[in-house]
């Protein structure tokens, strides 16, 4: 049976997919919505773009890469194994490595920066001490 627009293979992988991460048909819900961007005519007068939740975990995923339903339904389907598998493996993606480098360099420049500012701060109170008043001896 053919549910999707794609080989029987890709199918067949899916739903071992599936079964292998413990997940069913069941536990989807499935709404579809108009999608924005390039397409013309046909992407605004259809419903094309899936909007798929998997209701255990609450991760939801939102797929318009095709002109087709059916072609989405199916990338939808892996996008959200694929976020599935991760959590379960407990893997942490390339692009949150990559945010969390950010951040922890962002940390250090603004540390720097801090001791930057406060150095040039002694700087400033030092010049205005210069120019007090002398104070003569009597």
């Amino acid at each position: 049976m053919n549910l999707f627009n794609v080989s029987p293979e890709k199918e067949t992988a899916l739903e071992a997919r599936m079964v292998r991460l413990g997940v069913s048909e069941g536990d989807f819900r499935e709404t579809f919505i108009r999608s924005s961007g390039p397409g013309g005519q046909k992407v605004n007068k259809s419903s094309s773009c899936v909007y798929l939740v998997h209701m255990p975990t609450g991760l939801s995923v939102k797929c318009q890469q095709e002109r087709s339903q059916v072609m989405n339904r199916f990338l939808a389907r892996r996008l959200l194994l694929d976020r599935i598998e991760r959590i379960q493996r407990g893997m942490i993606s390339a692009e949150e490595q990559r945010i969390e480098k950010i951040k922890r360099q962002k940390r250090r420049r603004s540390r720097r920066a801090k001791e930057k500012v406060l150095e040039l701060k002694h700087m400033q109170s030092e010049k205005k001490t210069l120019r007090a008043k002398v104070k003569l001896p009597d």
